[in-house]
């Protein structure tokens, strides 16, 4: 099953040639999912071919304008594209307000239902769940309230061992709740334990998105283990001081994040538009944590199956 991050923008507050405001596509197994969104959103999804009508579920992170200064537009496109399923938007509460008065000023009026879920959530919480995701909220440290953003794959189907198919003759049905978990069993036959026919479950894939933040020590804990973190990284090390005056993260910051979660790989987001060139922030993090990549507009990043020992 696919689980794939496209990231739509990079930048932090201000938007340059090289890299738009934040907001990324996240596909786990067909569903979509759009994560932040800031200007010019829906040109960057048809820049990567991805359809605008495919997401029924959106998160934005806080209310600052580089994280949603693209929303009322895209929904009002989905609007004017025929969309007739509802959307589900979880975010800090004022975004109803906001929405409210845009589309009331600008006479528009969706033909779909959009449902507007507030997060005010003091510790972290499952606000979503379906057959192909958890999404799980938690607060972060910025200037206005922000929430960070954990998303998990469903519990993977079980692989069937391919000696067992042939040993017990398996049909297609039985492969179904072997795949489920469920034992073999046969009339007037000895039960099978599933454990015997299967081979041990593989971890469900994570993928944790901080955006925007100030270093404080119980992101590390919440981010635990994932497979990517996704971290702000506002300023290089040089700009500390700025970096706390205005809560976002130093690539160090992110970097000590990462290892004390002792995560999987870290990507690098939210860059200020005074770096026209990141290579020094990415070098900054990697003293600390080596697995760091950097994202780029258009860009995206799988997070691959790890198999379960056989």
């Amino acid at each position: 099953m696919k689980f794939e991050i496209t990231i739509l923008g990079s930048g932090a507050a201000t938007p340059t040639l090289g890299r738009h405001c934040s907001a990324q596509a996240i596909n786990i197994g067909g569903f979509h999912i759009l994560l932040d969104c800031g200007e010019s959103t829906q040109t960057q999804l048809r820049y990567c071919r991805q359809r605008l009508q495919s997401f029924s579920l959106i998160f934005i992170s806080h209310l600052h304008g580089d994280h949603l200064w693209g929303l009322p537009g895209m929904l009002a496109s989905m609007h004017l594209c025929g969309r007739t399923e509802p959307v589900d938007l979880f975010a800090p509460p004022g975004l109803k307000t906001l929405l409210d008065m845009l589309f009331d000023l600008s006479d528009t009026r969706l033909a779909y239902e959009l449902r507007i879920h507030e997060l005010q959530q003091t510790s972290p919480t499952e606000v979503f769940r379906n057959d192909q995701c958890s999404v799980v909220a938690f607060p972060l440290h910025h200037s206005v309230p922000t929430y960070g953003f954990i998303f998990e794959e469903a519990t993977p189907y079980l692989n069937i061992r391919k000696e067992a198919i042939q040993q017990y003759n398996i049909t297609a049905d039985e492969c179904r709740l072997l795949k489920l978990g469920k034992d073999l069993e046969r009339p007037n036959q000895p039960l099978v334990p599933n454990s015997q026919l299967t081979h041990p479950r593989r971890p469900a894939r994570r993928y944790a998105y901080c955006c925007d933040t100030a270093f404080a020590d119980d992101i590390a804990p919440t981010v635990a283990g994932v497979d990517l973190l996704c971290l702000e990284s506002t300023f290089d090390n040089s700009r500390s001081d700025l970096a706390e005056q205005r809560r976002h993260l130093t690539t160090t910051q992110a970097a000590t994040i990462a290892k004390e979660g002792n995560v999987k790989q870290l990507l690098l987001t939210h860059f200020s538009a005074r770096y026209k060139d990141i290579s020094t922030l990415i070098a900054e993090a990697q003293v600390i944590f080596p697995n760091t990549q950097a994202a780029a507009d258009a860009a995206s990043f799988e997070i691959p199956i790890t198999n379960a020992p056989v």
